[in-house]
């Protein structure tokens, strides 16, 4: 048995499986998850887990690069976008409108991470990313300048 960390076996495989670039989509309970995703269903109950207490678990495993929400969250549920920023440290969080999501994303998520979340514009998009500070290190490598940003980021310690 594992000691700590996810403990769900799907979602564990998920992040060990993501590549580079694709996409993992923490959702909340109502989301239109296309019939032919994969879909890892944490929801249990109303609001348990939540979309923030599984971003922070997920975090602790993932490496990304990109992390997108809708800009009505920003506007409209602006205590949700404060707590996903205080999480998100290796990239602004962007956002685009609700509409896009709805329209652009289902068909390119790699992984659905469905949560028992009712809360509006809860969803989260993150894109996969390398270890770029281990990628960039080793002797010979030359970063290029759009990596180094990237290449210098230090892990908080917690």
């Amino acid at each position: 048995m594992k000691k700590n960390g996810i403990l769900n076996k799907e979602l564990s495989e998920a992040i060990a499986a993501i590549g580079h670039g694709q996409i993992m989509m923490i959702v909340d309970a109502g989301f239109p998850i296309p019939e032919n995703a994969k879909r890892i269903d944490l929801a249990i109950a109303r609001d348990f887990p939540d979309n923030v207490t599984v971003l922070k678990y997920i975090l602790d495993d993932f490496i990304y690069e990109r992390c997108i929400v809708a800009e009505e969250q920003k506007l409209y549920n602006p205590r949700l976008f404060e707590k996903i920023s205080g999480l998100i440290d290796r990239c602004p969080v962007e956002t685009i409108p609700h509409s896009e999501i709805l329209e652009n994303y289902p068909d390119k998520v790699r992984f659905f991470v469905r949560t028992g979340s009712f809360e509006p514009w809860g969803n989260i998009i993150l894109y996969s990313g390398i270890d770029a500070p281990v990628w960039f290190k080793k002797e010979g490598v030359i970063t290029p300048d759009y990596y180094k940003e990237r290449a210098s980021y230090k892990e908080k310690t917690k």
